[in-house]
């Protein structure tokens, strides 16, 4: 007798909810209208993300087991909502955007300045990706140097077709040949790539997947700048 297997209707994590609250939250950035709507930002909001932030672990895992993806609701991989106002002309109380995260293991890695994947859903601008940003000098150093000691490795990443997204400086940093063949690299203060969705493919049922394809892309970034500051990939 032939076994017949029931198909699984693949649900979307997030939900139409998630884009709802956060267009309101844009247009009602106070304190007031946060606290009338916290039920909604914990339930559309947040508890959406931690689920998917929850079953992207497997995902991640299999591009590389050094990577986390946290999903308690603090300390986790998900970021605050609450925006630090101190040193900011904007004094909007909340961030329009929900982000997540996916650091290395290890905790000399350097946060959210080490390299890591990276999640950010907002209305019209969601993204995924991975890479380095805005890392300290010591860690900037270490993978200029192995950009300058590895031209070939740089350049075949490079030459694969990868985007690589981030600040530069106008000149060579001092320490390193202007006539170096990855000179303009050498000047990059960030290191990432992204791919964008729309709203529509956040709401599908396979973004999980599509996610997983945007850290597989960055994949080879990655791994590079962990070998270049002696983390195991």
């Amino acid at each position: 007798m032939e076994r017949k297997e029931k198909s699984v209707e693949r649900q979307n994590l997030l939900g139409p909810g998630l884009f709802r609250f956060l267009k309101d939250l844009k247009a009602n950035n106070n304190r007031e209208w946060f606290t009338e709507n916290k039920a909604r930002y914990e339930t559309e909001a947040r508890d959406a993300m931690l689920r998917f932030i929850g079953e992207f672990s497997v995902p991640l895992s299999v591009i590389s087991r050094h990577f986390v993806a946290d999903p308690r609701p603090s300390g986790g991989s998900m970021f605050r909502i609450y925006r630090d106002t101190r040193f900011s002309k904007d004094k909007s109380p909340y961030k329009t955007h929900l982000a997540a995260h996916f650091p290395h293991r290890t905790v000399t890695a350097g946060g959210v300045h080490g390299p890591g994947f990276y999640l950010h859903l907002e209305p019209g601008g969601s993204f995924a990706g991975g890479g380095l940003w805005h890392p300290e000098a010591g860690t900037l150093l270490k993978v200029r140097q192995a950009i300058a000691a590895k031209p070939a490795a740089w350049r075949a990443l490079r030459k694969s077709g990868l985007e690589i997204e981030g600040e530069a400086l106008v000149r060579v940093p001092q320490g390193f040949a202007p006539t170096h063949p990855c000179a303009e690299d050498l000047k990059l203060k960030d290191f990432y790539i992204t791919s964008g969705f729309t709203n529509a493919e956040v709401l599908a049922p396979n973004f999980i997947d599509q996610v997983t394809q945007a850290c597989q892309k960055a994949a080879p970034l990655v791994a590079f700048l962990c070998k270049a500051l002696d983390l195991p990939w």
